[in-house]
């Protein structure tokens, strides 16, 4: 009512700002816009697509609570011990791992248990130089007198779930341990898992990766708070409260008679793991997660290596879930535990959907503007906060769990750790639409090179790499379009919005701008030679 008592002149020079809130003191919703139908066919799929994202990100806040609310269920000390030790399966699946398999089995030959009651599978599908030194390196450790083989398949029929489904028809162990080529198992790994088998019922046991280079770049420490973020919140909430998690594929022990009951390894799903864990769950195995007993691994130092894992994981969970959640919601279980498996094994089809909601960010900005900034705030800010304020106190949480006395740099992280999961959309988007479509794909292996945090890695020189072709320029080029969008919502005085996008902008840049820096690496310090004669020597590039 104030603002009707001012002169029109002094109404008409003030801000659109001013002039909104003035509004809003009123009636918010009166004579500021007059909806019609082209803003309906925009804005109906925008706030959808809002919705179910903010749908996913309330279900990260409910995994905090139910992490802190089961706390008393976590996993300690085994209950009783087993008086005569069981028979134990190592399997070491390898493709092409040229410059791990050997610290991989010099580790696994270090494995504090009973020789006559430990067996060590090497199952090679490699097709390069891999075969020749992990032979060698199996045939040097069995005649120390360790109990090795060394399997080579001439096909890669079923990728890793055919290699460990082979090596199983040969295996004698009650128990069957899995590391894949990058992971350094403790010595007393074994003795520290085998004995949660002492309870019957207990068919798996999953310990927690940590990693080895974590602080060799940027681009790992980032990806280590988001692994960090899976294993302490999203498997401990899960097995504290009963519900159903999954086996890693790795650094893990099995119970073979749980593989077996639950059909073996079947490779229909770029996940196996995922899709076998869910199948012997659905059996009545129980599954155990013990986060105190960590096995170090390594990385991914280069974007496209980081991308092509990711991506098949989110290809693998979408084929799990169209395989697995017709029987899970048929299955007596409780309704908690279908409805966790179905967040848990869909999750990724955020990445499509974000980048729809992308390509409508710009013109949904422009026609709510004209609705009004103080209905932006009262409609989207809520929307925004539950779809992406989660994120971040997500894995706040997790790293105070895991570091409490130096959680707080995590702080510094979190717009990187948004943006990183911005610059994965593309990779993901393809791989979930595959896996929705039907379209089969290989088993791309993740590059690794035997790094430490101390290491230093001249790329140019490494095998294994992948090419990027145009997916770093299509990344630049979106970025490009949120960096016009920042203009824009700036110009129109949107300021609260401006922030949101600049982590838009940020993440499709820094995965553009990494992968062509490390794909031309060896380009450019040829060419910082020619300009710096004398001055530089180029041994290694680091993100």
């Amino acid at each position: 009512m104030a603002a009707a008592l001012l002169p029109a002149a002094i109404l008409a020079a003030r801000s659109p700002l001013e002039r909104t809130i003035d509004f809003a003191l009123n009636n918010p919703f009166k004579g500021v816009y007059h909806v019609n139908a082209f803003d309906l066919a925009l804005l109906i799929p925008y706030f959808s697509l809002l919705i179910v994202l903010s749908i996913y990100g309330l279900h990260r806040y409910s995994l905090v609570y139910t992490y802190f609310k089961y706390k008393k269920n976590a996993a300690r000390s085994p209950a009783r011990r087993f008086e005569q030790l069981p028979r134990v399966t190592v399997q070491l699946p390898i493709y092409n791992e040229r410059y791990v398999v050997e610290q991989l089995v010099e580790n696994v030959c270090r494995l504090e248990y009973p020789r006559e009651l430990l067996e060590i599978q090497v199952l090679d599908d490699s097709t390069d130089e891999t075969g020749a030194i992990a032979e060698a390196v199996a045939a040097r450790y069995a005649a120390l007198g360790h109990p090795i083989t060394y399997i080579h398949r001439t096909n890669r029929e079923g990728f890793k779930a055919g290699a460990l489904q082979n090596g199983l028809q040969h295996a004698r162990g009650e128990l069957v341990a899995i590391f894949d080529a990058d992971f350094l198992p403790p010595p007393e790994f074994l003795e520290r898992t085998v004995h949660y088998f002492s309870d019957p019922q207990v068919g798996m046991v999953q310990t927690r990766w940590t990693y080895q280079n974590r602080h060799f770049s940027f681009l790992t420490q980032v990806e280590a708070i988001l692994l960090d973020g899976h294993f302490v919140l999203e498997h401990g909430a899960r097995f504290r409260s009963h519900r159903f998690f999954n086996f890693n594929g790795t650094a893990g022990v099995l119970r073979r008679a749980a593989i077996e009951d639950a059909g073996g390894w079947q490779h229909d799903t770029l996940t196996e793991d995922s899709d076998l864990s869910y199948r012997a769950q659905l059996k009545g195995w129980k599954f155990l997660y013990a986060p105190q007993i960590e096995c170090p691994s390594e990385l991914p130092v280069e974007m496209t290596a980081f991308q092509v894992q990711q991506a098949r994981w989110a290809k693998g969970l979408i084929q799990t879930g169209k395989k697995i959640l017709p029987r899970l919601l048929r299955a007596p279980v409780p309704l908690s535990v279908k409805a966790e498996g179905w967040f848990h094994l869909t999750a990724n089809i955020s990445y499509p959907l974000m980048l729809v909601l992308s390509v409508l960010l710009l013109p949904a900005m422009i026609v709510r503007f004209y609705q009004g900034w103080f209905q932006m705030l009262y409609i989207d800010l809520p929307l925004f906060i539950a779809s992406f304020c989660s994120i971040s106190s997500f894995y706040l949480v997790s790293q105070k769990e895991l570091y409490p006395e130096r959680w707080k740099r995590t702080f510094l992280f979190i717009p990187f750790l948004m943006a990183t999961g911005i610059g994965l959309t593309l990779t993901n988007t393809q791989a979930v639409l595959e896996a929705l479509l039907g379209l089969k794909s290989p088993f791309q292996r993740t590059a690794k090179y035997a790094l430490d945090d101390s290491a230093r890695l001249n790329l140019a020189t490494k095998k294994y790499r992948r090419r990027c072709r145009l997916l770093p320029w299509i990344n630049l080029v979106i970025g490009s379009y949120f960096l016009f969008t920042v203009y824009y919502s700036i110009s129109m005085e949107n300021y609260l919005t401006a922030p949101f996008l600049v982590l838009f902008v940020l993440g499709y840049y820094y995965a553009g701008i990494l992968m062509l820096l490390q794909q031309y690496q060896e380009p450019l310090a040829a060419a910082l030679q020619v300009l710096l004669p004398g001055r530089l020597t180029v041994r290694h590039a680091r993100q």
